[in-house]
C-alpha cells in the first residue's frame, strides 16, 4: 500500500484538493461552532487550521502598532533607543509584571546590536517573546475567527461558553475591552487583540476567586451567632506556649490579617499591675495595661465589626478593679457596657449593630434580666475554660499546678462590663436548649468539640444557631500547632480559635474562609445553619435541600513557580495537588503527575474531578509541590478558596507563601467546571 508521502508524489486528486484546503465547521458543543480553514500538511499525516497558528507569526500591523505607540511616548529624547532601565520602568507602564533576571535575558537576545539598547522593532519583538503564552493563545485561538482578534460577538461566546457568565456576557464583554484591550485600533473596532485577552485573564477578573466576593457583600444584620468569626488563641504569644515571646506586636498581626475574637491571659503583676503571659510557662510578661492601649490602637484598622476579648482571668479581686478601670479608661466609648437598646432580646444583636464596639468574654455575676443587688464581688471558677489548657512547664511545684483549678472571687466591677458574651459551663444541649440565654457562650478544647461534632452534629448545629461556641487548641500543642478548624466550621461553631503564628494548612484553611466577605472577620454561616433545619454534617444526604455538585479541575500550567531551593543550577519538579476540606463525605485529595526540570512554565493539562456533597461548606485548596522521589515533596505554594466563592471557566491562581504573603508572579491556568450531579458516582 502506497504511504501517503508517494501519493502526494504521484498526484492524488484527493490528496491535492485536501492539501489545498477547505473551510469546515468546528463543533466543541451544540452552540460552539465555528468556521475553519483546514487543509492537510505536506507530511500526508497532520491537519493544520489557519486560526490555531495564525497569530504565532504577529503579522497584522494594526494588533502591534498599540506597542510601537507606547515606545514612542516612553522615549523622552526621541532616539529611537532605549536601555533595559528604561524599558523596566516602560513595561511598568504597561502593567506588566515581570521576572528582572527572565526580563533581562530576554534583553540580552533581542539587542541584535549588542549595544546595550532596544530599538523600537526589536522592543516589539521583546515585548512579544516576554508575554508569550501559548496555554492562553490556543483558548483564543478557539474563539477568533481570523486568529488576531475577538470580536464583540466572539469575545460574548468565550464568555457564555467558558466562563459560564449567562446573561451578563454581552454587557461584560465590552467592558471588558473597554478595560484590558491596548489597542486603541481594536477598542474602535470593539474588538480584543491577544494581548487584551491575556491581561484580562490575569487580572483579578480572570482570577479563580470572584472579585465580588471578595468585597463586603454579605448580610451583616444578622445575629453575632449566624456568623463564623475569625479567632486567635493565646494571640499574645509569638512562638510557642512554653517558652515563646509574649509582645504587642502579635496583637497588632491578628487584627491586621481580621481577627476578630482575640484572647489574653491575665495574671497578678507586680506593683499592683496586671501582666498578660502563659501562666505556669517560661514565656516572657507583658503589661495589661500596653495589651489594652494596642487593642484600642489596632482593633478597627482591618475591619468596622465588633472586636470580642476573650478573657482569661487568674487575677486577684483587687487586680481585677485594676482590670476593670483600665478597660474602662483607655477604650473609652469603644467598649459595649450595656445592651444595646437597654433591652434584652431572644437573640444577639448583629455585627452591624454593634460596629466599632469591643465586646468582653469572661464570667458574669448573674444575668443581663437582673436588678442585681450582690456584693461587690462572687466566688466562682475564675478560669474559662473547662480544662487546663496546656501541661505546666517542667519543675514547677505542685502547689503552683495546683493554682490552675482553684476556685478564686471575681469583682463586680470586671464582671459588669460583660455584656453578649458571659462565659457559662457547658452542660448538655438539651440543658442549653431549655435554659441558657442567647448571650451566654461555652468553650471546648477541640477534643470535646470534636467529640461532639462527631455524635451529636445536628444538636450542635441548632445549639450554635442561638449560642456562641468557642473551641481551642489542645494542651499538647506546646509547640502551637493547630488543629483542624474545617471539623468544628462543619457544626457551625462560630469562634473556632487558632494560633494565628503558626503557618500550615491550619491557617491556610482559615485565610481561605475568611479572605471573603472584604475579609472583615465575619462570614455568614449557610441558610441551614441558621434556621431550624435538620442538617447533620456527618448525613447530608438526609437534609431536605440536599444537591451535589461535580468539580472539574484541569490544570493547564504553571508560571514562574517560586524555587524551593535557592542554590544556583537547582531546578524544581513540580506537581499540583487539590484538596477538598468540608464534611466527611467531601474531604479529598488528587493531584497531577511531576513535570521534569521546568518551574517557569510547566504544562500539565491534566483533569481532576471531585464530588461535592455540601457546596456551602466546602472549601478548595490548590498546592504546588516540588517532587522528590526521595523524601517529602517540598512546599512550593498555595492557594484556599471557598468553593462558593469560585470564578468558573479559565482562570489563573495567584499562589502564596507558607506564611500567606503573596509570591509576585507566580500563578496557575485551570478550567474549571461546575455542574449538578444527575446521577451518583
Amino acid at each position: 500500500m502506497d504511504s501517503p508521502q508517494s501519493l502526494f508524489a504521484k498526484g492524488d486528486k484527493d490528496l491535492q484538493v485536501m492539501k489545498a484546503g477547505a473551510m469546515l465547521k468546528k463543533v466543541k458543543s451544540k452552540s460552539w461552532k465555528k468556521q475553519r480553514h483546514f487543509r492537510l500538511q505536506e507530511d500526508g499525516q497532520t491537519i493544520w487550521y489557519k486560526s490555531r497558528w495564525a497569530g504565532t507569526s504577529h503579522s497584522t500591523s494594526s494588533s502591534l502598532r498599540w506597542i510601537w505607540d507606547w515606545f514612542q511616548k516612553a522615549d523622552k529624547n526621541k532616539d529611537g533607543r532605549m536601555n533595559f532601565k528604561e524599558v523596566r520602568t516602560l513595561l511598568k507602564m504597561m502593567n506588566v509584571d515581570m521576572n528582572e533576571e527572565y526580563a533581562l535575558h530576554l534583553f540580552t537576545l533581542a539587542d541584535k546590536s549588542k549595544s546595550g539598547c532596544l530599538e523600537n522593532e526589536e522592543f516589539v519583538q521583546f515585548y512579544k517573546i516576554l508575554t508569550e503564552r501559548k496555554d492562553m493563545w490556543r483558548v483564543f485561538q478557539d474563539y477568533s475567527r481570523d486568529g488576531q482578534t475577538l470580536t464583540l460577538a466572539e469575545l460574548k461566546d468565550f464568555l457564555w461558553q467558558e466562563q459560564q457568565e449567562g446573561e451578563r456576557s454581552w454587557e461584560h464583554a465590552q467592558e471588558l475591552i473597554d478595560r484590558y484591550e491596548p489597542s486603541e485600533t481594536a477598542k474602535k473596532q470593539g474588538a480584543m487583540s491577544i494581548d487584551g485577552f491575556q491581561m484580562y485573564l490575569v487580572s483579578p477578573e480572570g482570577a479563580i476567586m470572584d472579585p465580588q466576593r471578595l468585597t463586603l457583600n454579605q448580610d451583616m444584620s444578622r445575629p453575632l451567632s449566624h456568623y463564623f468569626i475569625c479567632s486567635s488563641h493565646n494571640t499574645y504569644l509569638m512562638e510557642d506556649q512554653l517558652r515563646g515571646q509574649s509582645s504587642q506586636e502579635a496583637y497588632i498581626q491578628a487584627l491586621k490579617r481580621g481577627c476578630r475574637c482575640v484572647e489574653v491571659d491575665c495574671w497578678d503583676g507586680p506593683n499592683e499591675e496586671p501582666v498578660v503571659y502563659h501562666g505556669h510557662t517560661f514565656t516572657s510578661k507583658i503589661l495589661f495595661r500596653d495589651v489594652i492601649t494596642t487593642l484600642g490602637e489596632y482593633a478597627f484598622k482591618a475591619s468596622e465589626f465588633p472586636v470580642i476579648l476573650s478573657l482569661e482571668n487568674h487575677c486577684s479581686v483587687e487586680q481585677q478593679r485594676v482590670m476593670a478601670q483600665l478597660l474602662d479608661t483607655i477604650l473609652g466609648d469603644m467598649l459595649l457596657r450595656e445592651p444595646l437598646d437597654g433591652l434584652v432580646h431572644q437573640e444577639l444583636p448583629s455585627p452591624h449593630d454593634l460596629k466599632g464596639k469591643i465586646l468582653l468574654k469572661a464570667k458574669k455575676i448573674g444575668g443581663l434580666e437582673e436588678s442585681e443587688t450582690l456584693t461587690d464581688e462572687a466566688t466562682d471558677e475564675v478560669s474559662d475554660e473547662a480544662e487546663p489548657e496546656s501541661p505546666s512547664a517542667e519543675n514547677l511545684s505542685a502547689e503552683a499546678i495546683c493554682l490552675h483549678d482553684k476556685k478564686s472571687k471575681f469583682s463586680r466591677e470586671l464582671s459588669d462590663l460583660v455584656v453578649y458574651c458571659k462565659s457559662v459551663h457547658f452542660h448538655s444541649f438539651e440543658y442549653s436548649r431549655l435554659h441558657s440565654k442567647c448571650y451566654e457562650m461555652s468553650s471546648f478544647s477541640e477534643s470535646k468539640a470534636r467529640k461532639l461534632a462527631k455524635d451529636t452534629g445536628t444538636e450542635f448545629v441548632h445549639h450554635n444557631s442561638r449560642q456562641l461556641s468557642r473551641v481551642y487548641p489542645s494542651g499538647m500543642r506546646t509547640d502551637s500547632s493547630n488543629y483542624n478548624p474545617q471539623e468544628l466550621w462543619n457544626v457551625g461553631c462560630q469562634i473556632v480559635a487558632l494560633n494565628v503564628q503558626t503557618a500550615g494548612l491550619e491557617m491556610d484553611l482559615n485565610d481561605g474562609l475568611f479572605r471573603q466577605n472584604g475579609c472583615c472577620g465575619y462570614v455568614l454561616k449557610p441558610d441551614f445553619m441558621r434556621n431550624d433545619d435538620s442538617f447533620d454534617p456527618e448525613r447530608p444526604q438526609d437534609w431536605d435541600g440536599y444537591t451535589s455538585l461535580q468539580l472539574s479541575i484541569q490544570v493547564i500550567s504553571g508560571q514562574q513557580l517560586p524555587k524551593v531551593n535557592q542554590k544556583e543550577g537547582s531546578i524544581v519538579d513540580p506537581l499540583v495537588r487539590v484538596e477538598i476540606y468540608g464534611v466527611s463525605q467531601d474531604q479529598a485529595k488528587q493531584e497531577t503527575s511531576y513535570i521534569d526540570n521546568n518551574g517557569f512554565n510547566p504544562l500539565w493539562n491534566e483533569t481532576l474531578n471531585f464530588i461535592i456533597h455540601v457546596p456551602e461548606l466546602a472549601l478548595v485548596r490548590f498546592v504546588v509541590e516540588d517532587y522528590d522521589k526521595a523524601s517529602r515533596n517540598d512546599f512550593m505554594g498555595q492557594f484556599t478558596v471557598p468553593f462558593t466563592c469560585i470564578q468558573p471557566g479559565y482562570r489563573h491562581i495567584h499562589l502564596l507563601s507558607k506564611d500567606g504573603t503573596a509570591i509576585p508572579l507566580s500563578t496557575l491556568f485551570v478550567n474549571v467546571k461546575i455542574s449538578e450531579v444527575t446521577t451518583e458516582v
